[in-house]
């Protein structure tokens, strides 16, 4: 280009003598304005011209890119302005790409102003095909090409293709790793993810090189050996070959080990004498043991957790390490600067259209006016978010102009769909075809309040209820809810021991805090039932129905929960228990207890979660009614998708007995009755499904275990099922859906299996 204006200069220095301009005419234009040139001469009617104002006019028109040639000439007292315009671009085509996603290429096309309609500029394209080269070999496609074309069109347009030919991927052929003495080889490979080509690697690409991937290997392996004592540890080189045939790559890595290091003492300075002792609780370094850099790390986290907890985010914990060569120790000063005390000003709640401020305030621990602590900041975080109101909840801190100690904080939340008045057809294995009317608002008028009317009617079930939370009883957050619901059911329908039950309950149950995850519950109930035979129904049941055909029951509930889960709907992290008691109080018609206890545990794993649960259920009679124990109607249950995956609704545990049914009902096929003892085992890892952001979707792999056993029977972990298997949880437009597949492991004759289960209407287990 500097060479086109030097020579485009050089002939008007002769043929231009300065004169003053009465018109500019701009010759040359097919898409551009006139004005779009005049925005850009420096040159206006009135001004006098000379030779270097024709070289800084030409300079500017080149400048902007718009042209391939400009030229300056004089017709009398007008500047004639003679441009050739560059081509746009009308269509830019790729071809035979496959590791690089065709998105991604766009990206870099667009960042090179290469996209449709902008002006063509081939030294942009030289640019681009020279990067996406080099693109190709940092992912190891050594023999790929890239080549470009430019097809120019009648109408001052170009066409462009950008044609990649990948070809075959190189491979990773060896791995060396040079100065490995004290460690073991074989350890320090494990460090890398990218390995060596082995035998027949169809569906494993760890062997294909990534230049990033090296790097992020590289620091593991340095991270590998400074948490093993190796403080001097020193990489001295790496370096990357590959084969003339570019298929084969050999990666090589020299390092220096040094010597392995112990912990000396750790020594603390800035801390104040009623802080000493709990900051040195801090401390994961002992003396005498290996020296870790993630130790350092741990130990100056937990400190600065500590300080931010106490109104200081913006304190300074520093880690000085002492090398004692002598006696290869490593003593560390830790250093810490409190800075500021700050406190937090004003607590704003962003994204309620519905809830209430005061619903999310009443969550909050940390309050305005207190000192900012980032552990209350945390736990208000939990809270709301186990509330179920909200698909997302964010605190963000926010600085406060013109003074550095005080803080903003504001609550963000995206708000989820709580209410609902459907009527609806849904599935369960448990008890078949679902149609529903239902009316339920878990956040009623956005007090935090719920409401639930229901009317749902199933193979075996037709049951209404009525049922009220109010969440926040007293400013104390002990919680009360009135439940009124009326069942009649026909166990005929579901495959269990059959019988008739017409039972109509009216409760209220109160919730107290005990702490911020866990709460004391006491309830009381009042149930009236009516209770019918079938030539179905099997002797044990009947001989209970012919005496109790119309029995009361008074029923006290409590228990303690806790629940630290860090969502309400799909958690991650966290744990849940719950320890209750269900008695049925003397002078009630059946007088029993149920006793259970139930636990699950979350543990985050990268984007992945494990969870671990149990379930322990125990029950018996006593008094009048010792001889009859658990009344058959409460009787619990195993198998199916809510108990043990793979195995039929209900089918695990003890089952009629058929020596009675010949006495008193021959012909009676044994169906499960149920028991008074259940123990259930399930084990999960839970997978993001559609990205990390979809939260109303979850994927995962599980194991369950469990079995029933009657009152007579002692409990025999032999007798246990299990089954393993998948699903997948879906909150969709016509309600919660779970899909699974569960395969039995141990099934004996007479087993029930059913590997696909479907819920649609019900909720998650």
């Amino acid at each position: 280009m500097l060479l086109l204006v030097s020579l485009a200069l050089t002939g008007l220095v002769h043929a231009i003598e300065p004169f003053v301009v009465t018109d500019i005419r701009v010759e040359g234009l097919a898409r551009l304005e006139e004005g779009t040139v005049f925005n850009y001469l420096p040159l206006k009617v009135g001004d006098e011209v000379d030779e270097e104002e024709v070289r800084l006019g030409i300079k500017e028109l080149f400048g902007t890119g718009f042209f391939q040639d400009v030229q300056l000439e004089q017709d009398g007292t007008t500047l004639v302005v003679k441009v050739i315009e560059r081509p746009s671009i009308r269509t830019v085509t790729i071809n035979g790409n496959r590791e690089i996603k065709t998105e991604d290429i766009e990206q870099g096309l667009s960042d090179a102003g290469l996209i449709e309609g902008r002006i063509f500029r081939q030294t942009a394209l030289n640019d681009f095909e020279r990067g996406l080269q080099n693109t190709y070999y940092s992912l190891g496609q050594y023999s790929a090409s890239v080549s470009t074309s430019v097809k120019n069109l009648d109408d001052n347009r170009v066409d462009l293709a950008i044609d990649i030919n990948e070809g075959r991927e190189a491979r990773i052929k060896q791995i060396s790793i040079i100065g490995v003495e004290q460690e073991d080889l074989d350890d320090v490979l494990d460090e890398m993810r990218l390995k060596s080509k082995r035998g027949f690697n169809l569906f494993s690409r760890k062997d294909q090189y990534s230049k990033q991937q090296l790097e992020a290997d590289i620091e593991s392996i340095r991270a590998f050996y400074l948490n093993r004592g190796y403080y001097e540890f020193e990489l001295i080189s790496s370096s990357v070959e590959i084969s003339p045939n570019k298929q084969d790559i050999f990666i090589n890595i020299v390092l220096d080990e040094g010597d392995q290091y112990t912990f000396g003492e750790a020594s603390i300075e800035g801390v104040s004498e009623t802080d000493e002792a709990e900051v040195y609780s801090l401390v994961v370094m002992e003396p005498g043991d290996i020296f870790s850099r993630a130790r350092i790390s741990a130990t100056q986290s937990a400190i600065s957790d500590y300080y931010s907890a106490k109104g200081f985010p913006f304190h300074d914990i520093r880690m000085q390490s002492v090398v004692q060569e002598e006696t290869l120790t490593i003593d560390t000063v830790i250093t810490v600067v409190e800075n500021r005390r700050v406190y937090v000003r004003i607590i704003d709640i962003v994204g309620n259209r519905y809830t209430r401020d005061e619903v999310i305030r009443r969550e909050l621990r940390q309050l305005e006016g207190a000192w900012y602590s980032s552990a209350l900041i945390n736990v208000s975080k939990s809270r709301l978010q186990r509330l179920g109101l909200f698909e997302s909840v964010a605190i963000e801190t926010i600085p406060i102009a013109g003074t550095q100690e005080q803080v903003d904080l504001q609550v963000v939340v995206k708000e989820r769909s709580t209410g609902s008045a459907l009527a609806s057809v849904g599935y369960s294995d448990d008890d078949g075809v679902l149609f529903g009317l239902q009316f339920q608002q878990r956040n009623l008028f956005g007090t935090g309040r719920e409401l639930a009317l229901s009317f749902n009617n199933s193979d075996a079930v037709e049951e209404i209820s009525i049922e009220y939370t109010n969440p926040y009883l007293t400013q104390d957050g002990i919680s009360r809810t009135i439940s009124l619901e009326t069942r009649d059911v026909d166990s005929s329908d579901i495959d269990t021991a059959e019988y008739l039950l017409s039972s109509d309950s009216i409760g209220v149950n109160y919730r107290m805090p005990i702490s911020e995850t866990n709460s004391f519950n006491v309830g009381l109930a009042l149930e009236s039932h009516e209770l019918e035979s079938s030539t179905q129904t099997p002797f044990e049941f009947r001989r209970v129905i012919d005496q109790y055909p119309n029995p009361d029951q008074f029923i006290v509930n409590a228990g303690i929960f806790r629940d630290s889960r860090n969502d309400f709907f799909f958690p991650t992290a966290g744990s849940t228990g719950l320890a209750n008691l269900e008695w049925s109080i003397p002078g009630s018609d059946f007088e029993y207890y149920k006793v259970n206890l139930q636990g699950s545990y979350y543990v985050p794993l990268n984007r992945m979660s494990f969870k671990g649960g149990l379930s322990i259920g125990y029950a018996d009679g006593y008094g009048d009614t010792s001889d009859i124990g658990l009344p058959f109607f409460k009787n619990y249950f195993a198998g199916g998708s809510r108990t043990v995956r793979g195995y039929g609704s209900r089918s695990l545990g003890p089952k009629s007995k058929p020596e009675a049914e010949q006495m008193e009902n021959a012909g009676i096929t044994p169906r499960p009755t149920g028991g008074s003892k259940r123990l259930l085992l399930n084990v999960e890892l839970l997978f993001p499904t559609f990205g990390a952001e979809a939260k109303d979707k979850r994927f995962g792999l599980f194991s369950d275990g469990g079995w029933v056993w009657a009152a007579d029977d002692s409990v025999e972990f032999g007798d246990m099922r299990y089954s393993a298997g998948m699903f997948f949880n879906w909150f969709s437009a016509i309600g919660p859906l779970t899909i699974s597949y569960g395969v039995p492991l141990n099934e004996e004759d007479g087993d029930e299996t059913q590997e696909l289960q479907i819920s649609l209407g019900t909720v998650f287990r």
